[in-house]
Protein backbone atom coordinates (compact mmCIF):
# COMPACT_ATOMS: atom_id res chain seq x y z
CA UNK A 1 0.00 0.00 0.00
CA UNK A 2 1.59 3.26 -1.19
CA UNK A 3 1.86 6.04 1.39
CA UNK A 4 2.22 9.63 0.23
CA UNK A 5 4.28 12.36 1.87
CA UNK A 6 2.20 15.52 2.16
CA UNK A 7 2.96 18.68 4.11
CA UNK A 8 0.91 19.05 7.33
CA UNK A 9 0.73 22.77 6.54
CA UNK A 10 -0.96 22.04 3.21
CA UNK A 11 -3.45 19.70 4.88
CA UNK A 12 -4.36 22.35 7.44
CA UNK A 13 -4.69 24.93 4.66
CA UNK A 14 -6.92 22.57 2.66
CA UNK A 15 -9.23 22.11 5.67
CA UNK A 16 -9.46 25.87 6.22
CA UNK A 17 -9.98 26.55 2.51
CA UNK A 18 -12.81 24.02 2.31
CA UNK A 19 -14.83 25.93 4.94
CA UNK A 20 -16.23 22.61 6.07
CA UNK A 21 -14.32 22.60 9.34
CA UNK A 22 -12.11 19.97 10.93
CA UNK A 23 -14.87 17.90 12.56
CA UNK A 24 -16.90 17.03 9.42
CA UNK A 25 -13.75 16.08 7.51
CA UNK A 26 -12.35 14.14 10.48
CA UNK A 27 -15.53 12.07 10.66
CA UNK A 28 -14.94 11.03 7.07
CA UNK A 29 -11.15 10.75 7.48
CA UNK A 30 -10.48 9.66 11.10
CA UNK A 31 -6.73 9.77 10.55
CA UNK A 32 -6.79 13.43 9.47
CA UNK A 33 -5.54 14.81 12.84
CA UNK A 34 -2.66 12.34 12.73
CA UNK A 35 -1.80 13.36 9.16
CA UNK A 36 -1.89 17.03 10.17
CA UNK A 37 0.57 16.36 12.97
CA UNK A 38 2.88 14.55 10.56
CA UNK A 39 2.71 11.33 12.61
CA UNK A 40 1.38 9.25 9.71
CA UNK A 41 0.99 9.45 5.95
CA UNK A 42 -2.20 8.89 3.95
CA UNK A 43 -2.40 6.44 1.09
CA UNK A 44 -2.71 7.81 -2.42
CA UNK A 45 -6.36 6.78 -2.54
CA UNK A 46 -7.08 8.42 0.82
CA UNK A 47 -5.42 11.64 -0.29
CA UNK A 48 -7.38 11.68 -3.55
CA UNK A 49 -10.62 11.18 -1.60
CA UNK A 50 -9.65 13.94 0.82
CA UNK A 51 -8.94 16.37 -2.03
CA UNK A 52 -12.35 15.61 -3.53
CA UNK A 53 -14.13 16.07 -0.20
CA UNK A 54 -12.31 19.34 0.44
CA UNK A 55 -13.01 20.57 -3.11
CA UNK A 56 -9.36 21.17 -3.84
CA UNK A 57 -7.33 20.29 -6.95
CA UNK A 58 -5.34 17.20 -6.03
CA UNK A 59 -2.05 18.68 -7.21
CA UNK A 60 -2.35 21.60 -4.77
CA UNK A 61 -1.60 19.25 -1.87
CA UNK A 62 1.94 18.75 -3.15
CA UNK A 63 2.83 22.45 -3.29
CA UNK A 64 5.49 23.74 -0.93
CA UNK A 65 3.17 26.48 0.32
CA UNK A 66 -0.48 27.48 -0.17
CA UNK A 67 -1.20 29.32 -3.41
CA UNK A 68 -2.52 32.87 -3.41
CA UNK A 69 -5.98 32.24 -4.86
CA UNK A 70 -7.87 35.20 -6.23
CA UNK A 71 -11.13 35.66 -8.06
CA UNK A 72 -10.11 35.57 -11.77
CA UNK A 73 -12.38 38.50 -12.72
CA UNK A 74 -12.78 41.97 -11.21
CA UNK A 75 -14.25 41.68 -7.72
CA UNK A 76 -16.58 44.56 -6.90
CA UNK A 77 -18.13 43.16 -3.74
CA UNK A 78 -18.17 45.57 -0.82
CA UNK A 79 -15.04 45.70 1.30
CA UNK A 80 -17.04 45.28 4.51
CA UNK A 81 -18.35 41.90 3.38
CA UNK A 82 -17.16 38.94 5.43
CA UNK A 83 -14.71 36.49 3.88
CA UNK A 84 -14.11 38.69 0.84
CA UNK A 85 -10.33 38.32 0.97
CA UNK A 86 -10.39 34.55 0.35
CA UNK A 87 -12.96 33.33 -2.18
CA UNK A 88 -14.63 30.02 -1.41
CA UNK A 89 -13.86 26.94 -3.53
CA UNK A 90 -17.51 27.01 -4.60
CA UNK A 91 -17.24 30.52 -6.00
CA UNK A 92 -13.95 29.80 -7.77
CA UNK A 93 -15.17 26.51 -9.25
CA UNK A 94 -18.37 28.16 -10.48
CA UNK A 95 -16.46 30.95 -12.22
CA UNK A 96 -14.03 28.46 -13.81
CA UNK A 97 -16.92 26.29 -15.05
CA UNK A 98 -18.73 29.29 -16.51
CA UNK A 99 -15.54 30.46 -18.22
CA UNK A 100 -15.21 27.04 -19.84
CA UNK A 101 -18.83 27.17 -21.00
CA UNK A 102 -18.36 30.69 -22.34
CA UNK A 103 -15.22 29.68 -24.23
CA UNK A 104 -17.06 26.73 -25.81
CA UNK A 105 -20.03 28.88 -26.84
CA UNK A 106 -17.77 31.61 -28.24
CA UNK A 107 -16.06 29.04 -30.50
CA UNK A 108 -19.49 27.68 -31.48
CA UNK A 109 -20.77 31.18 -32.31
CA UNK A 110 -17.76 31.91 -34.53
CA UNK A 111 -18.21 28.59 -36.34
CA UNK A 112 -21.90 29.33 -36.87
CA UNK A 113 -21.15 32.82 -38.17
CA UNK A 114 -23.07 34.52 -35.36
CA UNK A 115 -22.41 38.26 -35.34
CA UNK A 116 -21.09 40.08 -32.27
CA UNK A 117 -23.85 41.55 -30.12
CA UNK A 118 -23.95 45.34 -30.58
CA UNK A 119 -25.11 46.13 -27.06
CA UNK A 120 -22.07 44.62 -25.29
CA UNK A 121 -19.90 47.54 -24.16
CA UNK A 122 -22.29 50.06 -25.76
CA UNK A 123 -22.53 52.36 -22.71
CA UNK A 124 -20.28 53.81 -20.03
CA UNK A 125 -20.72 54.91 -16.43
CA UNK A 126 -21.14 58.41 -17.87
CA UNK A 127 -24.31 57.25 -19.64
CA UNK A 128 -27.61 58.31 -18.13
CA UNK A 129 -29.24 55.77 -15.82
CA UNK A 130 -32.76 56.17 -17.23
CA UNK A 131 -31.47 56.11 -20.81
CA UNK A 132 -29.43 52.95 -20.20
CA UNK A 133 -32.33 51.17 -18.49
CA UNK A 134 -34.55 52.04 -21.47
CA UNK A 135 -31.92 50.68 -23.90
CA UNK A 136 -31.75 47.39 -22.03
CA UNK A 137 -35.55 47.10 -22.01
CA UNK A 138 -35.73 47.66 -25.76
CA UNK A 139 -32.87 45.31 -26.58
CA UNK A 140 -34.27 42.34 -24.67
CA UNK A 141 -37.97 43.12 -25.10
CA UNK A 142 -38.49 43.54 -21.36
CA UNK A 143 -42.10 44.54 -20.61
CA UNK A 144 -43.04 46.02 -17.24
CA UNK A 145 -46.68 45.15 -17.93
CA UNK A 146 -45.83 41.51 -18.64
CA UNK A 147 -43.81 41.36 -15.42
CA UNK A 148 -46.71 42.89 -13.49
CA UNK A 149 -49.14 40.27 -14.83
CA UNK A 150 -46.87 37.33 -14.03
CA UNK A 151 -48.61 35.19 -11.42
CA UNK A 152 -45.55 34.71 -9.20
CA UNK A 153 -42.01 35.96 -8.77
CA UNK A 154 -40.84 32.63 -10.20
CA UNK A 155 -42.88 33.24 -13.36
CA UNK A 156 -41.58 36.80 -13.59
CA UNK A 157 -37.97 35.63 -13.19
CA UNK A 158 -38.44 32.92 -15.81
CA UNK A 159 -39.89 35.50 -18.21
CA UNK A 160 -37.01 37.93 -17.53
CA UNK A 161 -34.39 35.21 -18.06
CA UNK A 162 -36.13 34.09 -21.24
CA UNK A 163 -36.00 37.59 -22.68
CA UNK A 164 -32.30 37.93 -21.91
CA UNK A 165 -31.67 34.49 -23.43
CA UNK A 166 -33.52 35.42 -26.63
CA UNK A 167 -31.34 38.53 -26.89
CA UNK A 168 -28.18 36.39 -26.80
CA UNK A 169 -27.17 36.47 -23.14
CA UNK A 170 -26.23 33.12 -21.58
CA UNK A 171 -28.06 33.25 -18.23
CA UNK A 172 -27.12 30.49 -15.80
CA UNK A 173 -28.93 30.06 -12.48
CA UNK A 174 -27.90 27.60 -9.80
CA UNK A 175 -27.58 27.28 -6.06
CA UNK A 176 -24.91 24.58 -6.36
CA UNK A 177 -21.64 24.09 -8.22
CA UNK A 178 -22.34 22.37 -11.53
CA UNK A 179 -24.88 19.64 -10.78
CA UNK A 180 -23.45 18.69 -7.39
CA UNK A 181 -26.34 19.23 -4.97
CA UNK A 182 -23.99 18.76 -2.01
CA UNK A 183 -21.68 21.55 -3.15
CA UNK A 184 -23.77 24.59 -2.32
CA UNK A 185 -23.34 28.28 -3.07
CA UNK A 186 -23.74 30.95 -0.42
CA UNK A 187 -25.65 34.14 -1.38
CA UNK A 188 -23.96 35.86 1.56
CA UNK A 189 -20.69 35.50 -0.36
CA UNK A 190 -21.91 36.56 -3.80
CA UNK A 191 -25.18 37.04 -5.64
CA UNK A 192 -23.96 36.78 -9.19
CA UNK A 193 -21.34 37.65 -11.75
CA UNK A 194 -21.02 38.74 -15.36
CA UNK A 195 -18.51 37.52 -17.95
CA UNK A 196 -18.56 40.08 -20.75
CA UNK A 197 -17.93 38.94 -24.33
CA UNK A 198 -19.31 40.24 -27.62
CA UNK A 199 -20.23 36.74 -28.84
CA UNK A 200 -20.99 34.95 -25.57
CA UNK A 201 -21.99 37.36 -22.78
CA UNK A 202 -22.67 35.27 -19.70
CA UNK A 203 -24.50 36.03 -16.47
CA UNK A 204 -24.50 33.69 -13.49
CA UNK A 205 -27.14 34.13 -10.77
CA UNK A 206 -26.83 32.51 -7.36
CA UNK A 207 -29.97 30.36 -7.28
CA UNK A 208 -29.75 29.97 -3.51
CA UNK A 209 -31.02 33.55 -3.22
CA UNK A 210 -34.70 34.56 -3.21
CA UNK A 211 -36.48 34.88 -6.56
CA UNK A 212 -36.99 38.59 -6.01
CA UNK A 213 -33.29 39.03 -5.24
CA UNK A 214 -32.42 37.06 -8.37
CA UNK A 215 -34.50 39.53 -10.40
CA UNK A 216 -32.34 42.38 -9.14
CA UNK A 217 -29.12 40.42 -9.69
CA UNK A 218 -30.04 39.72 -13.32
CA UNK A 219 -30.83 43.40 -13.89
CA UNK A 220 -27.57 44.42 -12.21
CA UNK A 221 -25.47 41.99 -14.26
CA UNK A 222 -27.17 43.09 -17.48
CA UNK A 223 -25.88 46.58 -16.72
CA UNK A 224 -22.39 45.07 -16.48
CA UNK A 225 -22.83 43.44 -19.90
CA UNK A 226 -23.94 46.75 -21.42
CA UNK A 227 -20.79 48.29 -19.93
CA UNK A 228 -18.67 45.45 -21.32
CA UNK A 229 -17.38 44.85 -17.80
CA UNK A 230 -16.86 41.41 -16.24
CA UNK A 231 -17.25 41.35 -12.45
CA UNK A 232 -18.44 39.36 -9.46
CA UNK A 233 -21.08 41.28 -7.55
CA UNK A 234 -22.96 41.53 -4.30
CA UNK A 235 -25.91 43.34 -5.85
CA UNK A 236 -28.10 45.03 -3.23
CA UNK A 237 -30.69 47.71 -4.01
CA UNK A 238 -29.90 49.77 -0.91
CA UNK A 239 -26.16 49.74 -1.16
CA UNK A 240 -23.85 52.55 -2.16
CA UNK A 241 -20.81 50.38 -2.97
CA UNK A 242 -17.27 51.68 -2.84
CA UNK A 243 -16.79 51.11 -6.56
CA UNK A 244 -18.32 53.58 -8.99
CA UNK A 245 -19.27 50.86 -11.49
CA UNK A 246 -21.26 48.95 -8.86
CA UNK A 247 -23.12 52.08 -7.77
CA UNK A 248 -24.04 52.80 -11.36
CA UNK A 249 -25.15 49.20 -12.05
CA UNK A 250 -27.35 49.26 -8.94
CA UNK A 251 -29.01 52.46 -10.14
CA UNK A 252 -29.60 51.03 -13.62
CA UNK A 253 -30.99 47.78 -12.19
CA UNK A 254 -33.42 49.64 -9.94
CA UNK A 255 -34.57 51.88 -12.80
CA UNK A 256 -34.92 48.89 -15.14
CA UNK A 257 -37.19 46.99 -12.76
CA UNK A 258 -39.03 49.81 -10.98
CA UNK A 259 -38.79 53.09 -12.89
CA UNK A 260 -38.79 56.07 -10.57
CA UNK A 261 -41.52 57.91 -12.48
CA UNK A 262 -43.85 54.90 -12.31
CA UNK A 263 -43.22 54.31 -8.61
CA UNK A 264 -43.83 58.00 -7.87
CA UNK A 265 -47.14 57.85 -9.77
CA UNK A 266 -48.31 54.66 -8.04
CA UNK A 267 -47.05 55.25 -4.50
CA UNK A 268 -49.89 55.88 -2.03
CA UNK A 269 -48.49 58.05 0.74
CA UNK A 270 -51.41 57.49 3.09
CA UNK A 271 -51.05 53.71 3.14
CA UNK A 272 -49.09 51.82 5.78
CA UNK A 273 -45.45 51.36 4.84
CA UNK A 274 -45.38 47.55 4.96
CA UNK A 275 -48.67 47.11 3.12
CA UNK A 276 -47.60 49.59 0.46
CA UNK A 277 -44.17 47.98 0.08
CA UNK A 278 -45.83 44.58 -0.38
CA UNK A 279 -48.30 45.97 -2.93
CA UNK A 280 -45.67 47.71 -5.03
CA UNK A 281 -43.34 44.70 -4.81
CA UNK A 282 -46.11 42.56 -6.31
CA UNK A 283 -46.79 45.20 -8.93
CA UNK A 284 -43.17 45.38 -10.15
CA UNK A 285 -42.19 41.81 -9.18
CA UNK A 286 -39.17 42.97 -7.23
CA UNK A 287 -38.17 42.56 -3.61
CA UNK A 288 -39.64 44.74 -0.89
CA UNK A 289 -36.06 45.98 -0.37
CA UNK A 290 -36.07 47.51 -3.86
CA UNK A 291 -39.42 49.14 -3.15
CA UNK A 292 -38.28 50.54 0.19
CA UNK A 293 -35.38 52.13 -1.65
CA UNK A 294 -37.76 53.56 -4.24
CA UNK A 295 -40.09 54.93 -1.54
CA UNK A 296 -37.07 56.67 -0.07
CA UNK A 297 -36.12 57.96 -3.54
CA UNK A 298 -39.56 59.57 -4.02
CA UNK A 299 -39.40 61.23 -0.61
CA UNK A 300 -41.66 58.86 1.28
CA UNK A 301 -39.06 58.03 3.93
CA UNK A 302 -36.33 59.92 5.72
CA UNK A 303 -32.85 58.42 5.62
CA UNK A 304 -33.16 57.27 9.23
CA UNK A 305 -36.60 55.67 8.67
CA UNK A 306 -35.44 54.04 5.46
CA UNK A 307 -32.48 52.29 7.06
CA UNK A 308 -34.58 51.22 10.03
CA UNK A 309 -37.22 49.70 7.73
CA UNK A 310 -34.61 48.22 5.40
CA UNK A 311 -32.70 46.33 8.09
CA UNK A 312 -35.92 45.05 9.67
CA UNK A 313 -37.17 43.80 6.29
CA UNK A 314 -33.79 42.25 5.46
CA UNK A 315 -33.86 40.29 8.72
CA UNK A 316 -37.41 39.09 7.97
CA UNK A 317 -36.49 37.93 4.47
CA UNK A 318 -33.41 36.08 5.66
CA UNK A 319 -35.54 34.11 8.11
CA UNK A 320 -37.80 32.78 5.33
CA UNK A 321 -36.82 29.22 4.23
CA UNK A 322 -35.73 28.89 0.62
CA UNK A 323 -37.75 26.72 -1.70
CA UNK A 324 -36.16 23.96 -3.78
CA UNK A 325 -37.00 21.20 -6.17
CA UNK A 326 -38.80 21.38 -9.50
CA UNK A 327 -38.51 19.39 -12.68
CA UNK A 328 -34.99 17.95 -12.92
CA UNK A 329 -34.54 18.55 -16.63
CA UNK A 330 -35.97 22.08 -16.57
CA UNK A 331 -33.66 22.87 -13.65
CA UNK A 332 -30.67 21.39 -15.49
CA UNK A 333 -31.40 23.55 -18.51
CA UNK A 334 -31.64 26.68 -16.37
CA UNK A 335 -28.41 25.89 -14.54
CA UNK A 336 -26.39 25.97 -17.75
CA UNK A 337 -28.51 28.43 -19.79
CA UNK A 338 -31.03 27.05 -22.27
CA UNK A 339 -29.27 28.79 -25.14
CA UNK A 340 -25.94 27.23 -24.23
CA UNK A 341 -27.44 23.81 -23.46
CA UNK A 342 -29.36 23.59 -26.74
CA UNK A 343 -26.26 24.55 -28.71
CA UNK A 344 -24.08 22.01 -26.92
CA UNK A 345 -26.62 19.20 -27.25
CA UNK A 346 -27.08 19.90 -30.97
CA UNK A 347 -23.32 20.08 -31.52
CA UNK A 348 -22.83 16.71 -29.83
CA UNK A 349 -25.64 15.10 -31.80
CA UNK A 350 -24.16 16.42 -35.04
CA UNK A 351 -20.76 15.00 -34.11
CA UNK A 352 -18.99 18.36 -33.87
CA UNK A 353 -18.49 18.05 -30.11
CA UNK A 354 -17.88 14.87 -28.16
CA UNK A 355 -20.42 13.48 -25.74
CA UNK A 356 -17.64 13.44 -23.15
CA UNK A 357 -17.24 17.21 -23.49
CA UNK A 358 -21.01 17.73 -23.32
CA UNK A 359 -21.26 15.63 -20.16
CA UNK A 360 -18.38 17.55 -18.56
CA UNK A 361 -19.79 21.00 -19.32
CA UNK A 362 -23.33 20.07 -18.30
CA UNK A 363 -22.34 18.10 -15.20
CA UNK A 364 -23.81 14.64 -15.71
CA UNK A 365 -22.53 11.27 -16.91
CA UNK A 366 -25.43 9.25 -18.28
CA UNK A 367 -26.56 9.04 -21.90
CA UNK A 368 -30.13 8.58 -20.68
CA UNK A 369 -29.95 12.00 -19.02
CA UNK A 370 -28.61 13.50 -22.26
CA UNK A 371 -31.48 12.03 -24.27
CA UNK A 372 -34.18 13.19 -21.85
CA UNK A 373 -32.70 16.69 -21.61
CA UNK A 374 -32.54 16.95 -25.39
CA UNK A 375 -36.22 15.99 -25.67
CA UNK A 376 -37.23 18.48 -22.96
CA UNK A 377 -35.39 21.32 -24.73
CA UNK A 378 -36.64 20.38 -28.18
CA UNK A 379 -33.31 19.13 -29.52
CA UNK A 380 -34.35 15.86 -31.14
CA UNK A 381 -32.38 12.78 -32.04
Amino acid sequence: MTRVAVSPEMLRWAVERSRRGVEPLSRRFPALPVWERGEAKPTLKQLESFAKAAHIPFGYLFLSEPPDERVPIPDFRTAAQARIERPSPALLDTIYLCQQRQEWYGDYARTEGISPLPYVGSVSVESGVEETAAKIRRAIGFSLDAQAHAATWTDALRLFIGKADEAGVLVMVSGVVGSNNRYKLDPAEFRGFALSDALAPLIFINGADTKAAQMFTLAHELAHIWLGQSAVSDAQPSAAPDHRIERWCNLVATELLAPLAMVRAEYQRGAGLHAEADRLARRFKVSTLVILRRIYDVGGLSSEKFWEAYHAELARLRAIPRGSGGDFYLTLGARASKRFTRALLASALEGRSSFTEAFRLLGFRKMATFRELALNLGVGF
